[in-house]
């Protein structure tokens, strides 16, 4: 937000209002004129050219929740795109679910395979908690990620089994004793529902608005190219530029992460390569009466079996445009130097040669799963009712709470200025709607740089929906302060100053603009996108705990606590802090119920009960491995690798829920499983 938006949004809210504080007062009856619009008012945005490359909308979103929930994606057979957004779309798990931090220090938990408990939260724990600066009783630069895959790099594999052949070697920092564990990212895994709104994805925002067909990076990958042929039969590399497309950006990212999906150097046509020979969700039960999935389901006169009646070859092709997939008499080989095309030959390939289809999986992949992500939006809320007219749906203390969420900050009232960051129907300004679509520098978003003071009182520019909140110091995680593999910022702002330094950018960066409808350029003597990070999304926020990029929050409570004493790194980060971000002195425990009953509003129960379009597979989830951090026991001598065949040990939890009406729910469990 910049300093025009923050006056905008003062003069937005009732005098009234303004004079409330936390007192009690009689609920409206009515819609809150104030207040964002019901998430049915906004449309998906997606890209203008998307059905030049797809053929099949409906196909597409059918191979894209396939592809997001087979577990034989991960090179361990196990895991999947939803093993880390299972629940929510996020992740609930307690267990090994711990990185150190920058340091590789366990601090919250003796080490990797440990139990998160309450107790732990929050990571930055006071002896006031209304009261930044009093005493610290605890604190850990520890953070709540997501558990993925043992270490190991890529040799191969067999075609018709999911588990790949790697080499393992020990784990510096995810072992117990000999035993290597399951590694565990470095940020909380965020939502995926309603993700679709986001014009850049990643808390760093690193998935780019722009898919390029092969990975996260967008324009920065200037060699990025995918395979079509060229009208005679034979192959030619195209670039390929799709806007309002992180998702797919984010969605070819996790499946070559080392730490996540992938043993190291894996490449995209190996996943393409390995999948082509399997068979769609082979290791895990579908419903019949899943929404997207259940026409699909394997049958036969007395059972249900794994998988689906179809291939992913056959899914390919029903969902893209056949130029992308038709050419057999080339394929494609990667070496140092690049990809090269030449004639098939007559024997089998090389392991690093590769067809077509192959060759263009992370384009298939990318967009399929965005394509399903996109149907992922929960916009029937009780918030979402009451704005459209249903005055019964919100309880009183759910209004005054929005009421509060409202209040712009100001020293005499309970406000925070929440609205401010959490915008829209979204609740969040890193949306596409917040920021704009095409201007004259191409298809790029415009205001996203823009300039507003900081917490120090001097002005400097930033990339709008990404905002240092003082969660923990700078230095430990630069979010959108960083870089991206080919050595460019992540942040427009950074870039915006490279080129007014004389430094030529081989892709286009959003105006130099300070938004609000003016056109100068905005000052660019100082820049404050260190620390900084996507705002998420309010929306189910009951369900997606922990909290912040590092998870240091288990409650709504504990979230509303930190706001209240401004943040817990606010002087150390003042430089870059949100203007914001300060103490809000009317608050007291009245008002912090108010809002927090009001955030549980924003959760819509198909969501809390996984009915369509929120319904799925059944997934086992790894859940650690056997044992503590003290000892575990392994399978094997020195992985606790989870074989398919394996045994099942304490089933914890069931995600898909035995419900009547509920789609998918045979009562088969999304099982978390040690292993």
């Amino acid at each position: 937000m910049n300093s025009n938006k923050m006056k905008t949004a003062v003069w937005a809210v009732p005098l009234a209002l303004l004079c409330a504080g936390t007192s009690a007062r009689a609920a409206g009856t009515t819609v809150n004129l104030t207040a964002p619009d019901s998430l049915k008012t906004l449309k998906v945005p997606e890209p203008a050219a998307l059905m030049t490359i797809v053929k099949d909308r409906k196909a597409a979103i059918t191979l894209g929740k396939a592809l997001f929930w087979d577990m034989q994606v991960g090179s361990d057979g196990v895991q999947a795109c939803a093993s880390c957004h299972f629940h929510a779309g996020a992740d609930s798990r307690s267990k090994n679910e711990v990185n150190p931090g920058g340091d590789n220090a366990f601090q919250l938990v003796p080490g990797p395979n440990s139990t998160v408990a309450g107790a732990n939260f929050p990571f930055h724990r006071l002896a006031d908690r209304d009261d930044r600066l009093s005493s610290i009783l605890a604190d850990s630069s520890d953070v709540m990620g997501s558990q993925g895959v043992f270490q190991g790099d890529f040799v191969g594999f067999i075609r018709g089994l999911a588990e790949e052949i790697g080499n393992t070697s020990p784990d510096a920092v995810f072992h117990v004793g000999a035993n290597n564990t399951r590694r565990v990212t470095g940020r909380q895994a965020p939502s995926v529902i309603n993700a679709a709104f986001n014009y850049n994805n990643f808390w760093d925002g690193r998935a780019n608005f722009i898919f390029n067909g092969n990975n996260p990076f967008g324009d920065s990958d200037v060699n990025a190219r995918v395979f079509s042929d060229d009208g005679t039969g034979a192959l030619k590399a195209v670039a390929v530029h799709l806007e309002n497309s992180s998702l797919a950006s984010q969605a070819v990212g996790p499946p070559g992460s080392g730490t996540e999906m992938s043993l190291n150097n894996r490449t995209f046509p190996d996943i393409g390569k390995k999948l082509l020979s399997l068979r769609p969700l082979g290791k895990q039960m579908v419903h019949a009466s899943d929404s997207v999935l259940g026409t699909l389901v394997r049958k036969n006169a007395r059972w249900t079996r794994p998988g689906l009646d179809t291939t992913y070859t056959e899914m390919v092709k029903a969902a893209f445009r056949s130029q992308y997939w038709n050419v057999n008499s080339q394929v494609v080989s990667f070496d140092a130097g690049g990809a090269h095309l030449v004639s098939r030959p007559a024997a089998n390939l090389a392991s690093n040669q590769y067809t077509q289809m192959e060759a263009n999986f992370s384009l298939f992949f990318g967009l399929a799963v965005q394509m399903y992500e996109d149907t992922l939006i929960s916009d029937d809320s009780p918030f979402d009712r009451f704005q459209e007219g249903d005055t019964s749906a919100l309880s009183r203390s759910a209004q005054e709470g929005l009421n509060l969420f409202l209040t712009p900050a100001d020293p005499a009232f309970a406000g925070g200025s929440c609205f401010n960051c959490h915008f829209g129907p979204e609740f969040s300004k890193a949306t596409v709607s917040n920021v704009g679509r095409v201007n004259f520098t191409g298809d790029l978003p415009e205001q996203i740089i823009e300039r507003m003071d900081m917490n120090d009182g001097h002005g400097a520019t930033y990339d709008s929906g990404f905002y240092n909140i003082g969660v923990r110091p700078t230095e430990e995680d630069l979010g959108r302060g960083g870089a991206d593999p080919f050595g460019y910022p992540l942040s427009f702002t950074a870039r915006a100053l490279m080129l007014q330094n004389g430094t030529k950018l081989p892709f286009p960066n959003p105006a130099n603009i300070c938004g609000d409808g003016k056109t100068q350029p905005c000052p660019m003597n100082r820049v404050a996108i260190d620390g900084t990070f996507k705002t998420p999304s309010l929306r189910n926020v009951e369900l997606t705990g922990p909290y912040f990029h590092n998870g240091g929050q288990a409650t709504l409570m504990q979230v509303v606590d930190f706001y209240t004493r401004g943040g817990d790194f606010h002087e150390h980060n003042i430089a870059n802090l949100d203007s914001d971000i300060d103490r809000i002195d009317g608050m007291n425990e009245v008002g912090k119920q108010h809002i927090v009953d009001f955030l549980l509003s924003l959760t819509d129960e198909r969501v809390r009960w996984e009915k369509a379009p929120f319904d799925h597979p059944e997934l086992l989830v790894p859940n650690g491995s056997p044992g503590d951090s003290a000892s575990v026991s392994c399978g094997t001598a020195s992985t606790c690798r989870l074989r398919s065949g394996g045994a099942h040990l304490q089933p914890e939890r069931l995600c898909n829920r035995r419900r009547k009406g509920v789609p998918g729910a045979d009562g088969r469990r999304a099982r978390l499983e040690e292993g």
